[in-house]
């Protein structure tokens, strides 16, 4: 018996990256799995299947709320619950802000923010009914302490954490836990990508002296999403090493 037998979990934005991490972790721990993407995904829908359990990709536009409402209310129908709701669609449209174009924020903030309200709001109901839930927002340490040329990106993933602790806030008489996680410096194939002495420059600032994994993120997720953390609602985990204790 894994920690999610028996529960079914919609992460958005899961066909790779973090996002396919916590899935196939999900997954690992006996989770049913519905994950959206822009396009459907079959190569990752059968990586999380081969773990034995039930997975479906949907092609969803996360910031379109008329499609959230409809892809919500398949996974209800074909899965039969919503169990565990996870946040994670995301852009960076990155610039100074006398740079920005109004283009670059309304984009961040749709796909970030507007995306979880989206989610949120047609899963809510499904919870109550079911008289409990877990929510959790992918979030940045960016959001926490800001970041000079991401005025977009940082406001939006603060208004994830905002958001959680207000869902958490309402929804908590109804057994439904809202959280947020805040990554710091992970390995990807984006800050892979980044210059050595660049790459080397952050990692100094962190106590552990490495950056993070998707896995290390996905066991945080792993931990909201169980009933490890029944009594926990309204809070942002930094995983970050120890970067902004």
């Amino acid at each position: 018996m894994g920690l999610l037998t028996g529960k079914t979990a919609l992460i958005t934005g899961a066909a790779r990256g973090i996002g396919k991490a916590i899935a196939l972790k999900f997954a690992a721990e006996g989770a049913n799995i519905a994950f959206t993407d822009l396009e459907v995904n079959a190569e990752t829908e059968s990586e999380i299947a081969a773990l034995g359990v039930r997975a479906k990709s949907y092609a969803s536009n996360a910031a379109d709320f008329a499609q959230t409402e409809e892809v919500v209310k398949q996974v209800k129908e074909e899965f039969g619950s919503i169990d565990i709701l996870v946040n994670n669609a995301g852009i960076t449209k990155d610039g100074l802000m006398l740079r920005m174009t109004e283009a670059q924020w309304d984009a961040v903030i749709a796909v970030n923010l507007k995306s979880a309200f989206n989610f949120i709001h047609a899963c809510v109901p499904v919870m109550m009914r079911q008289r409990g839930g877990s929510i959790i927002n992918m979030a940045s340490v960016v959001g926490v302490h800001g970041n000079a040329g991401q005025a977009n990106y940082a406001a939006s993933k603060a208004g994830l954490i905002a958001l959680a602790k207000s869902i958490g806030q309402e929804m908590g008489p109804k057994g439904i836990r809202a959280n947020a996680i805040a990554p710091g410096f992970i390995d990807t194939a984006m800050t892979q990508a980044l210059p050595d002495d660049i790459r080397k420059a952050w990692i100094s600032k962190i106590p552990l002296r490495r950056g993070g994994t998707v896995e290390d993120i996905a066991n945080t997720a792993v931990y909201l999403a169980s009933d490890l953390s029944s009594y926990v609602s309204g809070q942002v985990i930094q995983v970050d090493g120890g970067m902004n204790m």
